[in-house]
């Protein structure tokens, strides 16, 4: 029996689609933190900070042919169901074409993007294996477009998982293989693990297209032609180009960021190692914690888009109005949560995993942003599918540049404390901005009480329980011979028991909330 039977079908499809690809989400992180932790101890955290300064590159190009394109195609299949697959193939075709012509760029031009744009000659070397990835990336993004149109999201989501499993295993043998024949580990490893990460993700969707095709399958085909890519291509692009000025421009500015931060830090007088570390700690161990509950944000962003986009197509502004209450209100209520377990526990959580101190204290620090983070998510992400991409644009846009303000102004004095400012400030803007904007948009009512009072009240009240429960749980501990091993478990997984504990009581009393209030 599905759980969501009771709810409409639009809203049942959003939450299948959302647990599903929550669920993958979290299955991916969970590896990727594994993932995280074993090549921090291979390569270190001034090698995580080359790679996190290498991607940037790879990011320019998957918004120019990938991104934008999967976006714009879940949106006109949403739109225009009976004609999504030759939607999908006018896609596909325009996205591997510029995702080729771009590979071979980087390829060609790998050591001038090394010398003049990351200012590190070295990286010379690793930059084709991110071009190669290209091609790649772009037919996965655009099956995942197909399938996310169609309102169906099991491929995409367990392509994620492909994708993550495969690159672990690659790197894990790689390891062993040089191990064995005694090599150095260098960033190579992160970045043909990258390559076959992309690379399994694409032949995974192209098998699953196949045999389980989003349009289900059917004997007669209509053949592809020259007069669909003229005809598709049209307003595919026209939803399209828009979203690919906009994130090549906001590639631009992150990779400024990326660029910028080591040398930055440089002149507040740390060493170039130095400066690397301090840059690989925060993006490579601390970030990826506090992005780790973005798993269920990400996932109601995407599947907003589409659903939104469909909605203002048929006139329904009563199921836009209920996927902003709804995508405002767990946003909230997940931030609101991630704010007590990071402050809480994120010292220890950073240092007993990557044994740096510095990581525990970025976690803390960063824990403030998660409310804001997420709700730009998915705020954004509804602006996008009302068609509003302009207003995304520039909201995104100011928003970096507060942050990249502080990068250039802030840190040679401050440090890298001025650059988590700005992060905090741009996050906050950038969902003010998202919020305000769908207020003119659409008539929609939210109680900050409801919200915000309800779910603050509930964690305070939790981390209450939870300190009385780990005290005599502590007690229970050193008196007992009998769960005397658990405090020989890593200090990780010793964590993770007040944390779960934390998690059960929140969770248990806004259920009872709500419950309480529908039965009224």
């Amino acid at each position: 029996m599905n759980p969501f039977s009771q709810f409409s079908p639009r809203k049942r499809a959003f939450l299948t689609g959302a647990v599903l690809l929550t669920g993958s989400g979290f299955i991916c992180r969970i590896l990727g933190f594994f993932y995280r932790i074993f090549l921090s101890r291979r390569i270190g955290a001034e090698g995580l900070g080359i790679f996190q300064m290498i991607h940037p590159i790879y990011g320019i190009c998957f918004s120019l042919c990938a991104g934008s394109i999967q976006t714009a195609l879940s949106q006109l299949i949403a739109a225009n169901v009976r004609r999504g697959k030759l939607i999908f193939l006018t896609g596909t075709v325009i996205s591997l074409g510029m995702s080729v012509t771009l590979a071979a760029l980087i390829c060609r031009n790998a050591p001038f993007l090394a010398d003049h744009i990351l200012l590190k000659p070295d990286c010379a070397g690793y930059l084709p294996f991110m071009g190669i990835s290209v091609p790649f990336a772009a037919l996965h993004a655009c099956i995942n477009g197909y399938y996310y149109g169609m309102q169906k999201s099991r491929v995409p989501a367990f392509s994620q998982i492909a994708e993550q499993v495969s690159r672990m295993i690659l790197v894990f043998l790689l390891v062993r293989i040089w191990q064995q024949q005694g090599k150095e580990f260098s960033v190579m490893l992160a970045v043909i693990g990258h390559l076959a990460g992309e690379a399994a993700a694409a032949i995974f969707t192209v098998i699953c297209m196949a045999f389980f095709p989003p349009a289900g399958k059917s004997r007669k085909q209509e053949p592809y032609t020259l007069f669909h890519l003229a005809a598709f291509g049209e307003p595919l692009l026209s939803l399209a180009l828009p979203l690919m000025g906009n994130r090549l421009v906001l590639n631009l500015l992150s990779s400024a960021e990326a660029v910028w931060i080591p040398s930055r830090l440089e002149l507040s007088g740390l060493t170039s190692s130095e400066s690397l570390a301090c840059y690989g700690t925060l993006t490579g161990m601390a970030l990826p914690f506090i992005f780790f509950p973005s798993a269920i944000s990400n996932s109601m962003a995407v599947l907003l888009l589409p659903g939104v986009a469909q909605a203002q197509a048929e006139g329904k502004e009563s199921a836009i109005t209920e996927s902003i209450s709804l995508s405002l209100r767990y946003s909230l209520y997940m931030g609101i949560l991630c704010i007590g377990v990071f402050t809480m526990y994120g010292g220890t959580l950073g240092s007993s995993i990557f044994h740096v101190p510095e990581a525990g204290y970025f976690i803390r620090t960063l824990a403030w942003l998660c409310p804001f983070l997420y709700l730009a998510a998915t705020m954004g992400s509804i602006l996008n599918g009302l068609g509003h991409t302009r207003t995304t644009f520039w909201q995104n846009t100011a928003a970096l540049l507060i942050r990249l303000c502080f990068v250039f102004f802030g840190i040679p004095v401050f440090g890298i404390r001025a650059y988590l400012t700005g992060m905090l400030l741009s996050e906050i803007f950038l969902a003010a901005m998202h919020l305000i904007s769908l207020k003119y948009l659409v008539s929609f009512s939210w109680d900050a009480a409801d919200m915000i009072g309800r779910p603050a009240f509930c964690l305070l009240t939790a981390i209450g329980i939870t300190w009385f429960l780990m005290f005599y749980y502590e007690k229970l501990l050193t008196g007992s011979s009998f769960l005397h091993w658990f405090q020989n478990l890593p200090l990780f997984f010793i964590t993770l028991v007040p944390i779960c504990v934390l998690c059960f009581f929140y969770g248990g009393m806004l259920f009872l909330f709500h419950v309480s209030q529908h039965a009224r």
